[in-house]
């Protein structure tokens, strides 16, 4: 243990260089804050009055769901939020659910803005469930909808084609209902059943209101049938709750996701109210969403404006930019780890970022994460290379567990370099660089890292004509997480993430086409968890089988290596699918590893659909430094632009606009 003289001596030493403006950079794996400036800004929340905030399951209940709200009003809620933030479109395919396609309703709305009927179904089961209701999923002939419970029924919410329909006393009807009220009424007209074009012939000019009863008094039909999107219309209804498909199904969903936007000098995120053709779909063909050129007001997305759509378009492009600042001493506190290195600022020696005359060689190692996925990427840089000397870079996609060389240059002299990220990134959230630096005189002095990223246009603090209220936050706690997800089957497409790579120990368990399979009446999944920081909670869950009433998935933590566990909750059945989502905030102090256990039992069937675990942790380096935002738009075809200096983590301003501004785009990046 150091003496308390020894502290002292330490400390004046500290202060003695802060003075002299040098720092000492001594070898460490958790970066502290430098010259009491954060090294990273969490949570960099801009939001607009005239756009919901949904950048969490938190943000959006406190958007949609208000105090005093009825259950039914709760259920309409959760439409209205699915119907504004997302459209019927070609679904993104990440690694996420069984299908391959995304399902978190949190990360539609803020990524994507599109999906199919299928994946909507699922965003209101989660977010009926998070507003304390129950919901299931329907399969009907040639569609997928989701039912709310309340006031004693099931009641039908079909976000995906924008309708649902009244029952004699009032209220939202069931599926059941519609599907009876259109099998009388085909008995009248049994040549019309089935009948696709007949039916397209009656509804015109309003003959669907010569329809059953209950979709006669739709609020959401035009004079010739057409449902809101004009994708589908009355005869699409009469085809799909014709009974000739009629089942439960659990459209399981994802959750964990949230926007945390985090900022380190040099670091600079655009998000932007166009794109430039890049979606996540790029690699699949037919695939590409027709939302990449339909304008916000016509064609599928002409219903839009009704529903409070100020953005030109729904997929945008942005950018995601870190010009690393190696000779500077911040570039320590931006870094997972840093290691045996100096930087001119601190020794006045080149390159800007070297190998300490201390030591023989250094480490960089970086980490990138993003709210907004990963589409185009690349890296370019300087490097130097001593005699005898050598500089690696090192590539991590599963958070550091594994890594591979992506580049080497041995060669004495300097030059410069790019290298391709995109076949390493595409599809990721998350990854890490190491930059190996050997021999004296190696180092670094440049290196820009850039991405394409696709985030949708629609959830953006958009401005409209008048005075426009503004709130920034950094806040409330800085913040990262660690995410493990991946597709539970091995089967994958293109570049796709899979649960395997995050080293869970299987036991009694397996990955199948079908995701983590048990081989046995017990069995269990365990995956390691560890943080850059103290970690502070642990979100997670899944969608799940367990067909008996014993069958289903206890869920365990573990911070003593698996010496003892405690249970955070439970996927029980009967179900043949269902999601359970739980968070633990009972964490130890001082804990960065952890082991998350998924123990089941089987009597009939049981089974992992996906799963999802995120640790929270609070940023060893995190902080509020300030932010400046910069907002462009046009008005009349000018050119107009606001850039606001946020000095406190919680702020609110004003931007007037003259007349409807088109959105251009909004940019953050920590103020010089």
């Amino acid at each position: 243990m150091m003496e308390v003289s020894q502290v002292r001596v330490s400390l004046a030493w500290a202060v003695a260089l802060f003075v002299l403006g040098a720092v000492v950079l001594l070898a460490s794996s958790a970066p502290s804050v430098l010259a009491d400036e954060a090294g990273v800004v969490s949570n960099v929340k801009v939001v607009s009055d005239k756009v919901e905030d949904v950048s969490s399951i938190e943000a959006w209940k406190a958007s949609f769901i208000k105090p005093g709200m009825t259950d039914r009003e709760k259920g309409l809620a959760v439409w209205e939020a699915c119907v504004k933030f997302r459209q019927q479109e070609n679904p993104p395919r990440e690694f996420l659910q069984a299908s391959g396609t995304v399902q978190d309703p949190i990360k539609t709305f803020n990524v994507y803005g599109y999906g199919m009927c299928s994946c909507v179904a699922s965003n209101i089961e989660a977010l009926a469930r998070a507003a304390g209701l129950k919901a299931r999923g329907r399969i009907i002939s040639h569609h997928s909808v989701p039912e709310v419970w309340w006031d004693g029924d099931w009641h039908l919410l079909d976000a995906s084609l924008i309708n649902y329909f009244y029952d004699e006393g009032g209220d939202v009807a069931s599926v059941d209902e519609i599907m009876a009220s259109v099998a009388e009424w085909y008995t009248k007209h049994p040549e019309l059943k089935g009948n696709d074009a007949g039916l397209r012939q009656f509804m015109r000019n309003w003959g669907w209101k010569k329809g059953p009863p209950m979709l006669a008094s739709s609020e959401f039909f035009s004079q010739n049938g057409w449902l809101p999107a004009a994708t589908h219309g009355w005869y699409s209804i009469m085809g799909a709750y014709d009974g000739s498909a009629n089942g439960e199904y659990e459209y399981g969903y994802s959750q964990g996701y949230r926007v945390n936007v985090q900022l380190r000098e040099g670091e600079v995120i655009t998000r932007n109210w166009s794109n430039k053709g890049l979606h996540v779909n790029m690699d699949l063909k037919g695939n590409v969403p027709g939302s990449l050129t339909t304008a916000v007001g016509e064609g599928d997305l002409r219903y839009a404006p009704e529903y409070g759509d100020l953005a030109p378009g729904r997929i945008g492009n942005g950018t995601h930019v870190y010009d690393v600042p190696l000779g500077s001493a911040s570039v320590r506190a931006g870094a997972l780890r840093y290691e045996g290195l100096a930087t001119t600022a601190g020794d006045g020696q080149s390159p800007a970022l070297h190998v300490a005359e201390t030591s023989d060689s250094g480490v960089l190692e970086l980490r990138m994460p993003s709210s907004y996925v990963y589409l185009d990427g690349a890296m370019s840089g300087t490097f130097v290379v001593g005699q005898g000397g050598a500089v690696r870079v090192f590539f991590s996609r599963n958070n550091g567990l594994d890594w591979q060389e992506i580049f080497a240059k041995t060669q004495p002299g300097k030059s410069a370099e790019t290298i391709d990220l995109k076949p390493l990134t595409y599809r990721l959230y998350d990854y890490r660089l190491r930059f190996e630096l050997a021999g004296a005189g190696t180092g670094l002095d440049s290196l820009h890292i850039e991405h394409d990223i696709q985030h949708s246009q629609r959830a953006l603090p958009a401005l409209a004509a008048g005075e426009n209220t503004i709130s920034f936050s950094a806040a409330p706690a800085a913040e990262g997480t660690i995410t493990i997800e991946g597709r539970t089957s091995p089967k994958t497409q293109g570049n796709q993430l899979v649960a395997l790579e995050f080293h869970p120990a299987l036991e009694g368990v397996e990955s199948g086409e079908h995701g983590l399979r048990m081989t046995g009446g017990e069995g269990s999944a365990t995956f390691p968890v560890e943080t850059p920081g103290d970690m502070v909670r642990l979100r997670l869950g899944m969608h799940y089988r367990a067909r008996d009433a014993r069958d289903g998935w206890d869920y365990l933590v573990s911070f003593d290596d698996g010496k003892t566990w405690t249970k955070a909750g439970r996927a029980g059945g009967p179900f043949p699918g269902n999601c359970e989502y739980v968070t633990f905030e009972d964490v130890p102090e001082g804990t960065r590893k952890a082991l998350v256990r998924f123990l089941g039992t089987q009597r009939n069937t049981t089974l992992i659909f996906d799963c999802r675990i995120d640790a929270d942790y609070v940023e060893p380096s995190g902080g509020f430094r300030p932010v400046k935002v910069t907002y462009v738009w046009e008005e009349g075809g000018v050119a107009k632009q606001n850039v606001h200096l946020a000095t406190k983590p919680e702020e609110t301003y004003t931007i007037t606009c003259g007349e409807k501004p088109v959105m251009k785009s909004l940019t953050v990046e920590l103020a010089e």
